[in-house]
């Protein structure tokens, strides 16, 4: 037997990771509570990143922790294939009342997942199902955007659009892609929402005449790209992307795996925006992070769709083992009171102003060449070293968790989103760490 006390980093297959250049200097954290984290050594790390977009509420909340081992005593697994336990309708329930866009919207029909992939893969499959059941099985093809992330399902990969992503991988006949709505020579710096570039959603008619409506089943963005570096929306663009999708019969997917439960600040995306999709997809802050979990929001409309044939008969063949499983609801149950009571679907409008105020002052930072935030989201773009594309950001993303600072970093991108409980403090305190880094790499 190995010894259990003799740790080794051998084994672990590390996920989108550098395994060999990361095993050779490594970064490990080993506890965390509240804002930080805390090294091995019990060095703190400030968490610029809530973990992976996920910890809302900060690190270490006891009641999510006892709600989770006062579930696994009472009841620690039931199958959801054919079978039910009270808290999966319970949390079912509770997203509800919440569900994006508020009761007019009618997007109040949940089915868990485990993961944001599995969320994204779910919608897909519930949108293609959606097509046959109306009559319009000829609508197989899915769209996706230019530098769109939805997790890494075959569904996923296939419209998402990362190139490193998918070019490993085969993906699904028929996918195709919008492009992205990326432009730095018009919106460089913008404040608020881009100005420039709503015009973009009319690709989406490019695809429609080139395949046919008739073709194509759906269109998922998000409606802030987070994994591609905090890509905001252009003013007018999801509207317009909105009317074309019911112009054609094309349902509009919206994936909040990154912008649901309050990052924004409101609970979603589709708050801010007012822009109604037909799914909406979700994860990460479900349970801030604490045990895995996803979700899809389901507009009445398609959901009833489903509930037609005979009552025996099995709507959708579709579903995991770990679907609506009990501890993970019984957390996510917690996280939405934490939610509730602290106010932080909705904490991040009154901190957004201060906060694009503080990012916004790296502006003059060396190899600067963009700043964007939204919410309690931000995106600082480097300009690429000559031939060396990614390698200033991560360099900086190295630099900063020397000092004391946990910051995500995609190509020459620096993204941004610590807890939604972050105060001015540990917003000033975040924006001189990386404004340090970002001198000290230059």
């Amino acid at each position: 037997m190995p010894n259990a006390n003799a740790q080794t980093l051998d084994a672990y297959w590390m996920p989108f990771t550098a395994n060999r250049q990361f095993k050779a200097d490594p970064r490990l954290l080993a506890s965390a509570r509240g804002m930080y984290y805390a090294d091995p050594d019990g060095r703190q790390v400030l968490d610029g990143t809530a973990g992976l977009w996920c910890v809302n509420a900060g690190h270490g909340r006891v009641e999510i922790a006892e709600a989770a081992s006062r579930q696994l005593l009472e009841l620690d697994y039931a199958p959801s294939f054919q079978m039910g336990h009270p808290v999966a309708f319970q949390f079912a329930d509770a997203l509800a009342a919440i569900a994006p866009g508020g009761p007019e919207a009618g997007l109040d029909r949940v089915f868990f997942a485990n993961s944001g992939s599995e969320a994204v893969d779910s919608a897909l499959k519930i949108a293609l199902a959606y097509q046959r059941a109306v009559g319009q099985g000829t609508r197989t093809r899915l769209i996706g955007r230019e530098r769109g992330y939805h997790g890494v399902g075959f569904g996923g990969i296939s419209v998402g659009g990362l190139v490193n992503n998918r070019r490993a991988f085969p993906t699904l006949n028929g996918a195709d892609h919008l492009r992205h709505t990326h432009d730095l020579e018009r919106n460089a710096f913008s404040r608020g929402l881009p100005e420039h570039g709503a015009e973009l959603a009319d690709d989406l008619e490019r695809l429609v005449a080139l395949h046919g409506a008739e073709t194509i089943a759906a269109v998922i963005v998000e409606p802030v790209a987070g994994s591609a570096g905090v890509l905001l929306p252009p003013e007018g663009y999801l509207e317009r992307l909105r009317a074309i999708c019911d112009r054609h019969g094309i349902l509009l997917i919206f994936d909040e795996v990154i912008t649901g439960f309050g990052r924004l600040g409101t609970p979603f995306a589709v708050d801010y925006f007012g822009v109604v999709p037909d799914l909406v997809t979700t994860a990460k802050g479900i349970t801030n992070g604490a045990i895995p979990l996803g979700a899809v929001f389901a507009s009445r409309r398609v959901h009833d769709a489903l509930m037609t044939g005979p009552e025996a008969a099995i709507e959708f063949f579709h579903g995991y083992t770990y679907s609506g499983h009990p501890v993970a609801c019984a957390a996510g149950l917690a996280t939405l009171d934490i939610y509730r009571r602290e106010g932080l679907l909705t904490r991040a409008a009154r901190t957004a102003e201060a906060w694009s105020q503080a990012i916004h002052g790296l502006r003059s930072s060396p190899h600067v060449i963009d700043i964007r935030t939204i919410g309690l989201m931000a995106g600082v773009e480097l300009a690429p070293r000559p031939g060396e594309p990614g390698k200033r950001a991560y360099e900086v993303f190295t630099d900063c968790f020397r000092n004391g600072l946990l910051v995500r970093v995609t190509g020459d991108i620096v993204a941004l989103s610590p807890p939604l409980i972050a105060e001015a403090a540990y917003i000033d305190e975040l924006v001189d760490k990386l404004g340090a880094a970002l001198a000290r790499v230059a």
